[in-house]
């Protein structure tokens, strides 16, 4: 559900990001309290009446049950990006955003262990309210921050970042590279790849006795990230990861593919409701259900923020592509609406689930 929220801060970060924050009214304080590393999805209709949705972590600290919560997020501008443009040349203190309650499941719940977190660019957003939230809560935590940026001019929440450092020297441990400049100190320029990872991550710490890495950031970066993780012992299980801006969530027109349902339609269930509609050719499941519901849960449109999230109740399911939900989600029968296109003449999603 979204609800209208008023912006009360602006900050500029850098040349090419800013943090907005937000005023949370009485009556919605319960509804964004959030976990770190939840997200939120914010919604603008421009002048031509086009409705735009982009999806943004959130990088404040969480706060426990009665206290305010503060709403603030990082936005880096994206070429082309319709939101963060506007976000970084238009948006002001006083103006009105519809914004999405919380959610996500790349999570760390404050408790006591070692965590671990490898982020690139904007990746350091939600893993920013991960640590503050933890060190601030568990005494006996420990959080070790391996962070890759383009220059220091680039880098999203340096002083916030410094500024845990300084306050938990002894349990916030940060390695900072740089890809295109050269640091007086600390380690040599250069990007953090799957070997160069492998070699750096066990100088730092044992990654295997590490109770929960978290990954962020583009592609590459995260996928190589895992693929160190993996070869270093680390399991599984103690692996999560969140990409950021596959895309700019556009959608490509497409025909059907080989083994796709010629004729097929679509049982959806949404807050409770049910309806039944016929897929068109080269068209989503998710494209399916927004022609009968504009209610439909959606953000990216990429695979990437799992807003679109469903069940598949009967039927089968090809998915393009898939960044957000974990294998034991697909495997307990979790489906991405947005990447989702037939394979079976009749299939039914629940978003209720």
């Amino acid at each position: 559900m979204f609800h209208p929220l008023r912006v009360s801060e602006v900050e500029r970060l850098t040349d090419d990001s800013v943090a907005v924050s937000f005023a949370v009214p009485e009556g919605l304080r319960d509804a964004f309290r959030h976990t770190p590393g939840q997200h939120v999805t914010l919604r603008r209709v421009t002048a031509g009446g086009e409705e735009i949705r982009r999806t943004y972590s959130i990088c404040s600290r969480a706060v426990p049950p009665g206290a305010d919560p503060v709403l603030r997020v990082g936005i880096r501008l994206v070429d082309g990006g319709e939101f963060s443009t506007y976000a970084l040349k238009e948006l002001a203190v006083g103006d009105t955003v519809e914004v999405m309650e919380p959610m996500g499941r790349f999570l760390l719940q404050p408790r006591p262990g070692h965590f671990a977190a490898v982020v690139g660019g904007s990746g350091i957003t939600p893993v920013l309210s991960m640590a503050a939230t933890l060190l601030d809560r568990e005494p006996e935590a420990r959080f070790c921050l391996v962070r890759s940026d383009r220059t220091a001019a680039s880098t999203m929440f340096l002083d916030e970042v410094a500024d845990l450092k300084d306050r938990h020297p002894e349990r916030f441990q940060l390695v900072t590279v740089l890809s295109r400049e050269e640091q007086q100190a600390g380690l040599p320029s250069g990007r953090l790849d799957e070997e160069r990872l492998t070699r750096l991550l066990p100088a730092l710490l044992p990654p295997a006795d590490v109770d929960g890495w978290y990954l962020c950031g583009p592609l590459g970066l995260v996928e190589g990230a895992e693929r160190a993780l993996q070869a270093l012992g680390v399991p599984k299980g103690r692996v999560h990861q969140e990409i950021f801006h596959v895309d700019d969530g556009s959608t490509t027109v497409r025909t059907r593919l080989p083994g796709e349902a010629a004729h097929s339609a679509l049982t959806a269930t949404l807050d409770g409701r049910s309806g039944t509609w016929p897929v068109e050719e080269g068209e989503t499941l998710l494209e399916t259900v927004l022609r009968a519901r504009s209610d439909a849960p959606y953000a990216c449109k990429g695979g990437v923020c799992g807003t679109c999230r469903a069940f598949l109740v009967s039927g089968e399911v090809r998915m393009d592509r898939n960044y957000a939900l974990e294998a034991e989600e697909t495997e307990a029968g979790y489906v991405l609406a947005c990447q989702s296109h037939p394979l079976t003449a009749e299939v039914e999603l629940d978003f209720d689930r």
